[in-house]
């Protein structure tokens, strides 16, 4: 298939980075500016999440890339993780640091679950097998094959520029600069994407793991007005081995910007330790690039864990 704009990081990259051999880059926030790492954590509000608005869109950050998304009677999960690791094994790999703000119980019935890439941190095995095949899932190209191995056949499998209709809503699969693999034999041969949701409320974008690309202009171009964005600022360092594929939050402000959206939600950080940075730093220095960009920090929202708001 055609690797789209694949990530040019290569495996012996990944050995350089760990093995902390790549060069010196100069700090972005002062080490005296960036607290200790302690996870705003809110409770649910359980009722509204089972009675939501109809008038409005309602969105709740459950951690990392995983929002739940409430619309037009239709609920929507995007790249559920609820997992304690973000790995193929139970005993190894990244830990999460912040329970999910909605525990799996807990959440109302999930109609739609949309899927940027097949990463670990955003395509968690263990959490689909939970939800089986009761939700319509949306994946980029390539993924139908291994939920079907999973005996889940409820996929629809979109290329970028594809849309797909779900009651009220259109799902779009948009340009994003990644890569995917789930081993060291299968890198890029499955697809990797954001998501538009087209409503009559306002239209959303997610926008899955990326490096900055100029699509996101096009994207801005032919779906604005994007009423609520969620946009990456996490797992940014190094930047000679993370900038191809992972925006810092100056690049996720300027995406903010490029698809034209009202108001922007920071995810992809604060959740499992992914890279260099220190955990508590992205909103920081989302709140710099804030203020560097001349933009109120009302436009690009840090949300806490289990907070629901409405657009």
């Amino acid at each position: 298939m055609n690797p789209h704009k694949s990530s040019t990081i290569g495996f012996l990259d990944f050995i350089k980075w760990q093995l902390g051999k790549g060069p010196t880059e100069k700090s972005t926030i002062p080490e005296k500016e960036i607290p200790a790492f302690n996870p705003d954590i809110v409770e649910p509000d359980l009722h509204r999440l089972v009675n939501p608005d109809s008038t409005q869109i309602q969105i709740t950050w459950i951690g990392h890339a995983t929002f739940l998304i409430q619309i037009a009677g239709i609920n929507i999960l995007t790249d559920p993780i609820f997992s304690e690791r973000s790995s193929p094994i139970s005993f190894a790999g990244p830990k999460r640091l912040a329970a999910p703000g909605i525990q799996f119980e807990n959440l109302p019935e999930i109609h739609v679950v949309v899927l940027s890439h097949n990463h670990y941190d955003h395509l968690d095995l263990p959490t689909v097998k939970r939800f089986g095949n009761n939700p319509k899932y949306f994946v980029p190209l390539g993924l139908k094959e291994w939920f079907q191995d999973k005996g889940i056949d409820n996929v629809v499998e979109n290329d970028w520029g594809q849309t797909f209709g779900f009651n009220e809503l259109n799902f779009n699969c948009v340009p994003a600069q990644h890569f995917s693999g789930r081993s060291l034999t299968d890198r890029n041969k499955t697809l990797w994407a954001g998501w538009v949701i087209e409503t009559q409320l306002g239209n959303i974008y997610f926008a899955g793991d990326t490096g900055y690309t100029p699509d996101f202009l096009g994207i801005g171009k032919k779906f604005a007005p994007i009423k609520i964005s969620m946009i990456p600022i996490g797992a940014y360092k190094p930047r000679w081995f993370m900038a191809h594929i992972h925006v810092d939050p100056p690049e996720a402000v300027k995406i903010h910007q490029d698809v034209q959206s009202e108001t922007s939600i920071a995810m992809h950080w604060g959740t499992f330790k992914l890279a260099d940075e220190a955990m508590s730093e992205p909103p920081i220095y989302l709140k710099k690039a804030l203020k560097q960009a001349g933009l109120s920090e009302a436009e690009f929202i840090v949300m806490a864990y289990g907070q629901t708001l409405s657009f």
